[in-house]
């Protein structure tokens, strides 16, 4: 599952990027930086692209998950860490709605 959410996520990323004004000339994959230091997005940058992957995946998969919750934010290991954290912890997300019907 998150193989099939990364190439989705690194094109959205870019393309919030690019909307931002940000340089995206370097290739970006799953262990480039989404946010912190050195990090490609900026809060508000970050906010955007969770919206649009939990939108994305609605779209994709006729199933709502929500990768902007209490979870996420209290895990030690941040799952907007990277583009692959983020595919990694909405894949999780997605098979956990799934599973649950």
């Amino acid at each position: 599952m998150k193989d099939q959410l990364l190439p989705f996520i690194v094109e959205t990323a870019r393309s919030i990027a690019e909307e931002q004004g940000i340089d995206v000339s370097k290739e970006l994959n799953d262990s480039t930086r989404l946010f912190g230091e050195g990090g490609l997005l900026d809060s508000l940058a970050l906010v955007s692209l969770v919206i649009a992957v939990e939108q994305g995946i609605e779209e994709r998969f006729g199933v709502r998950v929500e990768i902007a919750d209490d979870k996420a934010l209290s895990q030690k290991n941040s799952p907007y860490r990277t583009i692959g954290s983020l595919a990694a912890y909405a894949a999780q997300e997605l098979e956990a709605k799934k599973a649950a019907g």
